[in-house]
């Protein structure tokens, strides 16, 4: 009865009360099915059975739930199921070799402190190996991450939509970005890259697709981030995988009209503006940050101190000065200056 009274507190605990799953989807295993819980019990044999099904059900749930968050970048909610499921009475000792790793990852993701080490749990059978409700309380819980908000002025024509920003710790070590599995999308679409800016985490991966009805051939001369994707076609598709930080300036072998830029952020406290400037950094723990912001229009990143208080920082204005000489010649993908007769 002890070991069912913990399963119940942790299963209330982490939440999985309902049967919606993590942002809106289904998860692997809805924890508000009744089949594993409605079990009839009679006999001390059915009790036990009961509670071993409840015991792992709660396991499976805690950990399938924590990775789709951890997938997701949901770090401070992965963080809460996995320390969740590391409390699970007699838990075997593989489940919390495996998931330990990535609770310690979690955590830092989340700019708490690391998880400890979790030694391998001895066979269970006394009701004593159970965690006592004191020391659980007296847990200590790390800073809740919270937000940085306020807006981009200037970006001359272009607007300060078009700025990249991101965070960088000054007391502390900043965490890399979340990387998406998936290639992110750049479309060429109207002799145009949709978006007009693009800023992806270090490692991703951006897929650009040819929405248009002719060829397009897009390249980089940018120092340390070249590449050319030869003639393509409607339709077509070119990855490239992005590993450095920095801007990577996009132009079109064929129209020079074309120009638009990748911005590789090494940061995972980063975002861009909305059109009117507004902008937002989320899951960012209070501490001493540097704030950095990149701009086509600004001939260098623009940085300024930020603290940011247990209640989050709001109303932070960034400046983008116009000072970037225009481009005069647009070049060809090498290096020299266009023949007149392409850019239909």
């Amino acid at each position: 009865m002890v070991i069912g009274s913990l399963v119940g507190a942790i299963l209330i605990a982490a939440g999985t009360g309902g049967a919606a799953g993590y942002a809106g989807q289904p998860m692997p295993i809805t924890p508000g099915r009744e089949s594993p819980l409605q079990i009839t019990v009679k006999t001390p044999q059915d009790l036990a059975f009961k509670t071993e099904v409840e015991r792992q059900y709660l396991i499976l749930n805690l950990m399938a739930g924590g990775r789709m968050a951890y997938e997701a970048g949901d770090f401070p909610r992965a963080a809460h199921d996995w320390d969740l499921l590391l409390k699970v009475p007699s838990l075997p000792p593989e489940v919390a070799r495996v998931v330990s790793p990535l609770l310690a990852e979690a955590q830092r993701q989340r700019g708490g402190a690391a998880a400890p080490a979790v030694p391998a749990a001895p066979a269970a059978t006394a009701v004593s190996q159970e965690p006592a409700p004191a020391a659980a309380a007296q847990a200590v819980t790390p800073p809740r991450a919270t937000t940085v908000s306020g807006t981009v002025n200037g970006g001359g024509s272009i607007g300060p939509g078009a700025a990249v920003l991101w965070l960088t710790r000054i007391d502390g070590q900043t965490p890399l970005p979340h990387r998406s599995r998936r290639p992110r999308l750049l479309n060429q679409v109207s002799k145009a890259f949709v978006p007009h800016v693009l800023a992806v985490a270090v490692g991703e991966t951006v897929a650009f697709r040819n929405d248009d009805p002719y060829f397009h051939n897009v390249f980089s001369l940018s120092p340390g981030q070249g590449f050319d994707t030869g003639l393509y076609s409607a339709g077509g598709v070119y990855n490239k995988t992005f590993t450095r930080p920095g801007p990577v300036e996009l132009l079109c072998n064929i129209h020079a009209s074309m120009v638009g830029y990748i911005y590789v952020v090494n940061s995972a406290y980063y975002t861009q503006p909305r059109a009117n400037g507004a902008f937002v950094i989320r899951n960012v723990p209070p501490g001493s940050y540097e704030l950095h912001a990149w701009h086509e229009s600004a001939a260098a990143v623009v940085k300024q101190p930020v603290t940011v208080p247990a209640g989050g920082a709001s109303g932070v204005v960034v400046r983008i000065p116009g000072d970037r000489p225009p481009m005069v010649i647009v070049p060809d993908k090498y290096g020299k200056p266009r023949q007149t007769q392409l850019g239909y």
